[in-house]
């Protein structure tokens, strides 16, 4: 049969199969996934539609729900979103396996004998031997699919509980309002909303590098395939020197493979203070870790199950370095090719592909939002959090209060933590940004290593700096990083501080308990400068 829908610039013509029904696949029992079909033989109307079950999107859908608006979620593959599923949950989980691996091969350091590496000429930081560690990888991919999944379960029973249509497929627009959807089971249904709000994420960018697609591809890895090995690479070759890049590659390197990254930037983490990615540069290589810098892969081939990269550096000369396997991490890409947004008229950053939003998130479509990593950087679980909190203010709260002004993401503060070993902690403003954006202030910075911490030292692991950027006219801190021990930590102790307006000298006179890190507040203004 056909069925014919009149919309205000278009008219929508849609072939059904006579005799074939499509089903709205909703969560009624998340344990084991399955639910009772709802049938689905016409246009499903929705006051609210959220593509995409992020950290934005699934906590969107449940509030909205509860608020009496009739709520579909549209989820691709699975609850949770990337965070969840294949990024900070897992990933944060491993790199908690690789860290025992690191204290263990130390025991010396601590006093704590247990046999000694005698084939490796590499010392602890403390110049002992290293102890021998065996790394059982299946059981590291277990435990990390263990926590994914009571995760993953906790976000099912969460939008299950919350009286949220859940229907797993692709979503793509056919119109401002309406969504056409391609069901797992290959049939299609089509939804309308009055509200639609995109929450699909990123996904790893895979470079246009000659030789790539000759690689056999379970030896070209992405920041999701490579926790799914079950043995250790070993010879693990980066290619990127960011946040992804140097998580991945200090974890491995400390579950027992070579690791060798290569950044094409003068820097690793580019966008950090250069005296902060110098003091990271020098850990990773007392780790082990061989890096290349101003360098660019510029051919990949394989042979005997191995694979060679030609490398050549800003000054003319190359390198041919032979690896076990690949990690691709040289950025990431919004998913919106197919999300057909042009028939909704939403536009986009064409270079590359972001959703542009204005300050409530709001696209140049009325009704149509972008949320997450989708509509651009920072893309940061908590700031997709954080855009579910402007949303929900503005079309839940706010209807109980019309008069309460719109919910803005206009001078947030963003805090970050990369999770290198030590932890690299930021918030606010770096130096440089500090100087170019307060060109008439004086602008002062702070700068201490973490061996002059007192619990850093006593627990031996005084690796790094923090370095703190004020106006000294104001007295405000305008920006902090710590890259130390639980380096994330003693910033959100910051961040706070930040969030409250308190000047730098009421951390430097407070009283902190002794010995712990964020006593290493009171000392590191004395640095100013």
């Amino acid at each position: 049969m056909w069925l014919v829908r009149t919309h205000p610039t278009r008219t929508l013509l849609l072939r059904l199969v006579a005799g074939h029904q499509t089903y709205l696949a909703t969560f009624r029992h998340y344990s084991t996934l399955k639910s009772s079909p709802v049938p689905m033989e016409t246009v499903r109307n929705y006051d609210c539609i959220v593509i995409g079950s992020g950290q934005a999107g699934t906590p969107l859908s449940v509030a909205l729900a509860k608020a009496g608006k009739r709520t579909a979620l549209i989820e691709r593959k699975h609850i949770g979103g990337c965070c969840v599923n294949e990024g900070c949950t897992p990933t944060k989980t491993m790199i908690a396996s690789g860290r025992v691996a690191y204290l263990c091969r130390r025991s010396l350091d601590y006093g704590v004998v247990t046999t000694t590496d005698s084939s490796s000429s590499t010392k602890t930081l403390r110049g002992n031997p290293l102890s021998s560690v065996s790394t059982d990888m299946k059981k590291v991919r277990e435990r990390k699919r263990d926590i994914v999944a009571d995760s993953r379960a906790r976000n099912e029973r969460r939008v299950a509980e919350g009286g949220v249509d859940v229907i797993i497929g692709e979503g793509s627009f056919v119109d401002k309002t309406t969504v056409q959807i391609k069901l797992n089971d290959g049939s299609e249904s089509v939804v309308t909303g009055n509200v639609i709000c995109i929450n699909t994420g990123e996904r790893p960018v895979r470079p246009t590098i000659p030789g790539l697609d000759t690689i056999p591809q379970d030896l070209v890895l992405d920041s999701t395939s490579i926790m799914e090995l079950g043995e250790i690479p070993e010879h693990l070759l980066v290619l990127g020197g960011g946040y992804i890049g140097l998580e991945f590659g200090q974890l491995f390197r400390r579950l027992g493979s070579h690791v060798t990254i290569i950044q094409r930037a003068s820097r690793l983490m580019p966008h950090e203070d250069v005296d902060i990615t110098s003091c990271l540069l020098d850990i990773l290589k007392e780790d082990g870790i061989t890096v290349y810098l101003n360098s660019e892969v510029t051919r990949l081939s394989h042979s005997d199950n191995h694979v060679a990269l030609s490398v050549k550096a800003n000054d003319g000369s190359t390198n041919n370095i032979v690896g076990s396997h690949i990690l691709l991490a040289v950025g990431r890409v919004p998913n919106t090719e197919a999300l057909n947004l042009s028939a909704a008229g939403v536009e986009i950053d064409e270079r590359k592909g972001y959703i542009k939003c204005n300050e409530h998130l709001e696209t140049n479509v009325s009704g149509i939002y972008a949320l997450g990593d989708v509509k651009g950087p920072p893309a940061f679980t908590h700031i997709s959090y954080d855009d579910f909190r402007i949303l929900e203010a503005n079309i839940v709260s706010r209807e109980k209060n019309p008069d309460k002004p719109l919910a803005t993401l206009r001078d947030r503060l963003v805090p970050y933590v990369a999770y290198t070993d030590p932890q690299l902690g930021h918030v606010g403003l770096h130096e440089t940004e500090a100087r170019k954006l307060f060109p008439n202030s004086t602008i002062k910075t702070a700068k201490m290593p973490m061996n002059y911490v007192a619990r850093a030292l006593e627990t031996d692991e005084s690796r790094g700096m923090m370095k703190a950027v004020v106006n000294a006219d104001t007295g405000k801190i305008l920006g902090f990083t710590c890259l130390g021990l639980e380096g994330g930590e003693i910033m959100s102790i910051v961040q706070v501080a930040m969030m409250g307006g308190v000047r730098w000298e009421v951390l430097r006179d407070a009283v902190w308990a002794h010995p712990s890190l964020a006593e290493s507040l009171n000392n590191l203004w004395a640095f100013l400068e």
